[in-house]
């Protein structure tokens, strides 16, 4: 269970859902204005009372343009995960995507929180999916997705980009596996990642069959340990690192990740920074040699 992180600034939304995953029930992560029920910004019935006396046509008006009311956080996650999915779809033609399309096939009521919708959606195609959602020209309206599997050397550090669009998932489960203790249950990562628009019976535009992608070919890859849990009716699994993920990573560098989600600092997790702190001094001590050839 995570101890509940100093907040360093203004948090996103996606960092907002990732936080809530990594903590434990009783621990509160910090508000997201985002997250947060959203207040109306429309006048009429649940919205501000006009004065008294209003004219019939003004109160025509009003319910004919009703406030929209707040969005509860599996709202807000439900239009995200819709925006991605059709930036990625619409990506498939390698045309750019125009604001009114999103608007238009996407944002309906949304409308109030464009601007916010889409800074989730372009953090989440960044992290999970390896994609940066930029505007073709300034102030032209109109977006495109760039790959960014060659990362600068600095992000490659934290993601731990081995170019493949397939790493910033791993990331996320490896994260999810060390911020709840070295050990989740497959239920837990697969409630998740249906926030994220991952499900484990649906093909994925990027990731193809994500049950088979996870539970077997990073299995296989030895990035993951996957164990049926004894004793579960029904039955569950639960997964750890594999002896690769060890290899080729780290607690700390899986730490970064998460935190760079969350726009915090390693520290804000002290159990898992202390732990983090360690495994990397136990990787600088000197290794004892194995036995001596036999001449």
């Amino acid at each position: 269970m995570l101890q509940k992180p100093r907040n360093r600034g203004r948090s996103s939304g996606h960092a907002e859902s990732v936080r809530d995953s990594s903590q434990g029930g009783d621990a509160r992560a910090p508000r997201d204005c985002v997250a947060e029920e959203a207040p109306s910004t429309s006048r009429g019935p649940g919205g501000s009372q006009g004065p008294r006396g209003s004219s019939p046509q003004g109160a025509r008006r009003s319910l004919a343009a009703p406030a929209v009311g707040p969005r509860t956080q599996k709202q807000l996650e439900l239009k995200v995960s819709e925006l991605v999915q059709f930036l990625l779809i619409k990506d498939q033609k390698k045309i750019p995507i125009k604001r009114a399309d999103i608007l238009k096939h996407v944002v309906g009521d949304y409308k109030d929180i464009f601007s916010d919708l889409l800074t989730l959606a372009a953090e989440r195609l960044q992290y999970v999916f390896g994609y940066k959602l930029v505007e073709l020209e300034p102030k032209s309206n109109t977006y495109i997705l760039i790959n960014t599997l060659e990362p600068v050397e600095e992000d490659a550090e934290v993601r731990g980009d081995q170019g493949t669009p397939t790493t910033g998932l791993l990331m996320i489960v490896l994260g999810l596996i060390f911020m709840k203790g070295n050990t989740i249950k497959e239920t837990e990562v697969w409630d998740f990642l249906r926030r994220l628009g991952v499900y484990p019976t649906k093909k994925h535009l990027v990731f193809g069959d994500p049950k088979k992608l996870i539970t077997e070919d990073f299995v296989r890859q030895r990035y993951l340990e996957y164990r049926r849990i004894p004793h579960t009716d029904p039955v569950d699994y639960e997964f750890q690192w594999g002896p690769r993920t060890n290899l080729e990573t780290s607690k700390m560098k899986v730490l970064r990740f998460v935190a760079k989600v969350h726009n915090q600092d390693p520290k804000d997790w002290p159990a898992q920074y202390c732990e983090a702190l360690a495994d990397e001094e136990n990787r600088a001590r000197p290794q004892p040699s194995g036995p001596a050839p036999s001449s």
